[in-house]
């Protein structure tokens, strides 16, 4: 099992601010688990789609889309943080 928790627009599209699911099959790193979820919904789809505009985070530090995800994790996964 593994903790999804989505901020901002990005929980907003989805339609809910997380989900504790199985790691599927196949899914090794960061990006197999993201490419696997935006066929989850077209909301998933529509807030996981460009990948440049979403970060991700695994147990609380920023990782790349080659990270290793593996189960008992949490993954978060939010807009670029701005600021000025």
């Amino acid at each position: 099992m593994i903790d999804l928790v989505y901020f901002a627009w990005v929980r907003e599209r989805i339609g809910v601010d997380g989900e504790v699911l199985l790691l599927p099959p196949g899914a090794a790193t960061v990006g197999d688990l993201l490419d696997w979820l935006a066929t989850r919904s077209p909301g998933h789809a529509a807030a996981l789609g460009d990948r440049a505009a979403i970060r991700v985070a695994v147990d609380q530090a920023f990782v790349g889309l080659d990270a290793p995800v593996t189960d008992g994790v949490e993954v978060a996964i939010f807009p670029p943080v701005t600021g000025g």
